[in-house]
């Protein structure tokens, strides 16, 4: 049986289910949204934008793939402990971070534990980190 082994006294990453973001759009498009919701086609505005943008990355899928595939990436969340980068610190082994979707370094990560073991992190998605790790790694950070 696999299984990812979790310590008692490891904190657990926090993950939301969702990334709150902001965008502007036009009086015309906002006014059709609206006009869609109250014609019964959408609960929300945010169910509409959600349904598009769906529609949009399942139009793409084969891109994706590929892209992820052709760069290496790592696909939806992965964690790195302070354990990791003992690992990575121990074998000699400076980390390439490559991540779609979500990336999160532990709390209990130095900053310099963090500068001797990650050589680069890109993120397509969410990286979470604390802001101190974020601050040190930011010429790392693409």
């Amino acid at each position: 049986m696999g299984g990812q082994i979790v310590k008692a006294n490891e904190p657990k990453p926090k993950v939301a289910d969702t990334e709150k973001i902001t965008i502007n759009l036009g009086m015309i498009d906002l006014g059709q949204i609206d006009l869609l919701v109250s014609e019964g086609f959408y609960s929300n505005r945010t169910d509409l934008i959600r349904t598009a943008i769906r529609n949009q990355l399942n139009a793409h899928a084969d891109v994706v793939r590929q892209t992820v595939a052709r760069r290496s990436l790592v696909l939806g969340m992965h964690h790195y402990s302070r354990a990791d980068l003992e690992a990575a610190q121990q074998a000699g082994v400076r980390l390439q971070i490559q991540v779609l979707g979500m990336a999160s370094i532990a709390s209990d990560v130095s900053v310099e534990l963090a500068l001797t073991t990650i050589d680069s992190i890109t993120v397509l998605g969410v990286l979470h980190a604390s802001n101190t790790l974020k601050a040190a790694l930011a010429e790392r950070i693409r």
